[in-house]
């Protein structure tokens, strides 16, 4: 398992960063941390049941991604998806209505933690199964292509998912189609319980990629800006017309894979030396080296994202449940003629 090195992270500040778009990317990765943390609250009082996933550590690489793509972009996320559909542009109130079960949450309360969907925003997903959002992802991208349309799908994944044929058969497609798809992995090391180096016999994904003659690369996960940049790439040669791309965001989730999850298979010096390299205060403190944070600036933010989630919190805990009758609606699709 490798190591980050010991120390506080400190980000390379690109000669063109603009201030706001800097303090953007701050605000965005401060209001999923909190949104993650109200959730282990929840959930901890028995208002959200289930399975709950948190993206706590990861926030660099969807707020990254999610700014290098238009809003016309498509985006297929994992069980892991709460940070994917707040990037995106989902509401943190229908979110965290849909965690509760409510009928006002983003898939109407029947999908929860795992399958939050946005058709407005044209985020397909919350797949409860590993890889299973690949195919869609590839399915929506042949699809873009056949209609002439000029996006681009991005398909989020765990390294796990390399482990199966879904993701296999999917990206040979993909480069055998030429389909505008972004096979975003999101390798945190550990697959549930499973590290990586004891999962895979190779553990050079981006290799595995290329292997498909897909161009591949990795890219610091922890640093929003590498991040942006990397997908920035990758989404100009994709629109060019140059099919798809996969890079490997190298991240870490600092918490179990689950809240059910007593996270037992992993050396608590391993988790502290990666904490060292938490994305928000790494960004934070760049922006204050160029003068566009201060202690205030911080703070302003933090507390626009607690009252953002307080809200969030009252709209879901006051939202009804579905009522019975409804029950047996959505079951089934009716085509009309």
């Amino acid at each position: 398992m490798s190591r980050p090195s010991p120390g506080r992270f400190r980000l390379q500040a690109p000669p063109n960063l603009d201030a706001e778009h800097g303090l953007d990317l701050l605000r965005t990765m401060v209001r999923i941390r909190r949104f993650e943390e109200r959730c282990v609250e929840l959930y901890s009082a028995a208002k959200i049941r289930g399975f709950l996933h948190l993206y706590i550590g990861e926030e660099a690489i969807a707020t990254g991604v999610m700014a290098a793509i238009d809003l016309d972009d498509a985006a297929v996320s994992t069980y892991r998806e709460h940070g994917h559909a707040i990037a995106k542009g989902i509401g943190t109130d229908v979110i965290m209505a849909e965690m509760l079960g409510k009928v006002d949450g983003v898939s109407r309360g029947r999908g929860g933690s795992m399958h939050l969907f946005d058709a407005a925003t044209r985020f397909y997903g919350g797949n409860a199964i590993v890889a299973g959002g690949i195919p869609l992802a590839v399915g929506l991208a042949l699809a873009d292509k056949l209609q002439g349309h000029d996006r681009v799908t991005v398909c989020f994944f765990g390294e796990g998912a390399v482990d199966e044929g879904a993701f296999h058969e999917s990206i040979n497609l993909a480069s055998l189609w030429n389909l505008p798809v972004l096979f975003a992995c999101e390798n945190n090391h550990y697959s549930m319980g499973m590290a990586l180096t004891r999962a895979e016999a190779q553990t050079d994904l981006a290799l595995k990629a290329a292997s498909y003659a897909v161009p591949a690369w990795r890219v610091d996960g922890m640093d929003v800006l590498a991040v942006e940049e990397a997908t920035r790439k990758a989404v100009t040669a994709i629109r060019g017309g140059e099919g798809p791309v996969f890079i490997e965001y190298e991240t870490y989730r600092f918490r179990a894979h689950s809240m059910y999850d007593p996270d037992l298979y992993r050396d608590p010096d391993e988790v502290a030396a990666w904490k060292q390299r938490d994305p928000i205060p790494a960004l934070a403190s760049l922006l204050t080296e160029l003068g566009h944070l201060d202690e205030d600036g911080l703070a302003t933010i933090e507390a626009e994202a607690d009252a953002e989630i307080d809200v969030a919190v009252t709209f879901a805990e006051s939202s009804p449940l579905e009522p019975l009758d409804d029950l047996e609606r959505f079951v089934v699709s009716e085509v009309t003629p």
